[in-house]
């Protein structure tokens, strides 16, 4: 099926799944489910690895009462409540072509209310990729909620999270952003590397121990280089908004077998049939050498930020 000139529907089998769909503009592919989700599978480079994890044991499972990761790209909503946040999306979504672009949507939940979809655009000639999250109450009352948006990225690499600009003492006497730590978080554990610009969280096969950080106040973007593939995923924040976990806007988690690039949308009140949005835009690089430090970064990622072209209608 043809969404948009040379961009392209197809249905598909994937990991055991039976009925996924291929969608591509011939650069860059997306494997999308409706067997369980919404989830987007695969993200990367047609014939290239996927920037995403996977996880072969629950690969191809359906149904039953117990949340699985599965990997890929999921939709959720903060804060994190487990008897909330953990909704087992094991059962099918419909997806479907409109108006050049894929929207995924998830029944109602029926221990929330809320109702979860995904669309998905496509840049015709561009490793670019837009995804609209939104989050719909069907109860007879608000609900408070933020949408976030959370990529389960492929073991091996380094994310990183920018800073607000930097200023000398005597600019300003204000703070301009704050760091958010858990009750398990360990900023000794080498993972994490503190530029004066920028924050790295390295992905270590080797360490199974959970590590958790939130960023409020910071600019709206968060890359992922594993390989010499750069995965960028940017959104726009709302200054004046009030957002969960302390005013996070970008959260990572690790362990040892991938690293969570979240974003989050602010806390909004729906009130019933009340719908948010949450947006992100993925950009997907090739041949780009290893972010060591803050000077590489400046290098290789804010050139390329420039470089993130706008879609028509997107």
């Amino acid at each position: 099926m043809t969404i948009d000139s040379m961009i392209h529907l197809e249905k598909t089998a994937y990991a055991g799944w039976e009925n996924c769909y291929r969608f591509t503009n011939g650069l860059v592919e997306l494997i999308i489910t409706a067997d369980v989700g919404p989830r987007i599978l695969r993200f990367g480079f047609v014939g290239g690895e996927n920037q995403f994890a996977q996880f072969a044991e629950q690969s191809g499972q359906t149904g039953g009462d117990d949340w699985r990761i599965y990997g890929g790209h999921r939709l959720w909503h903060a804060p994190e409540k487990p008897g909330r946040t953990y909704y087992p999306d094991n059962a099918p979504v419909t997806v479907e072509a409109q108006d050049g672009l894929v929207r995924i949507t998830q029944p109602i939940e029926p221990t929330t209310g809320l109702q979860k979809e995904m669309d998905v655009r496509l840049w015709l000639d561009e490793a670019q990729v837009r995804v609209t999250h939104r989050l719909i109450n069907h109860n007879l009352w608000t609900v408070e909620v933020a949408p976030w948006a959370l990529s389960v990225m492929a073991p091996g690499g380094t994310a990183v999270a920018p800073l607000p600009p930097r200023l000398q003492h005597g600019d300003t006497f204000l703070p301009s952003a704050a760091l958010v730590i858990w009750p398990y978080t360990d900023l000794s554990d080498p993972r994490y590397q503190f530029g004066r610009e920028y924050i790295f969280l390295h992905q270590d096969p080797a360490r199974a121990t959970p590590q958790k950080i939130g960023l409020a106040g910071v600019p709206g973007w968060a890359a992922y280089q594993r390989g010499h593939h750069l995965f960028i995923s940017s959104f726009v924040p709302q200054p004046d908004a009030t957002y969960p976990d302390m005013g996070s806007r970008l959260e990572f988690f690790t362990n040892d077998r991938m690293l969570e690039v979240e974003t989050l949308g602010p806390l909004t009140k729906l009130p019933p049939q009340g719908q948010v949005e949450h947006i992100e835009k993925w950009s997907l690089f090739r041949d780009v050498p290893p972010l060591q430090d803050d000077t590489a970064v400046g290098e290789q990622i804010l050139p390329r930020l420039l470089a993130v072209k706008p879609r028509a209608g997107a």
